[in-house]
């Protein structure tokens, strides 16, 4: 039985979906350049012992998570997505929904998946225009969630 070669997962090649929100964001519409804050950090509290004066106890309180941000190039056309973040934040109708961001292979076949649970939009943002770049306007858009798991493909 030959041994499977295994290699490193690129990062260009992924997906970012919404799952539950009231209308269909596909195509276009979710095609981002760039996902960040794919991260989760145990916080901690210290506690001083009496009579221990070489070190501190540090001991586990929470997890935190980091705003997911996605980047993208903006496009002309109206964007559905860009209105559910727009009514969220300039009219606090905020409507949760599931993110799920899948890494694919070079087959397009799914490899990691991350479920980003009850996001929402927190930041809206346009890059800034430069008479003397040659560069594409990017929007962000940034999202507040509970916390995120990976899950089997």
């Amino acid at each position: 039985m030959a041994d499977t070669i295994r290699y490193p997962l690129p990062g260009f090649h992924f997906i970012v979906t919404f799952a539950g929100l009231p209308f269909g964001v596909a195509g276009i519409d979710s095609q981002f350049s760039e996902v960040s804050g794919l991260s989760a950090e145990l916080t901690t509290e210290e506690l001083a012992e009496g009579g221990e004066n070489r070190f501190v106890h540090k001991l586990p309180v929470r997890v935190k998570y980091p705003n997911l941000v996605l980047k993208r190039a903006l496009f002309p056309l109206p964007s559905p997505l860009v209105k559910w973040a727009q009514d969220a934040i300039c009219n606090l109708d905020i409507k949760p929904c599931n993110v799920m961001v899948t890494l694919l292979n070079d087959m397009h076949v799914p490899v990691k998946i991350w479920n980003f649970s009850n996001a929402y939009p927190v930041k809206i943002q346009i890059s800034d225009f430069r008479a003397t770049d040659n560069s594409l306007v990017i929007e962000y858009i940034e999202l507040a969630y509970d916390f995120f798991r990976e899950l089997t493909p």
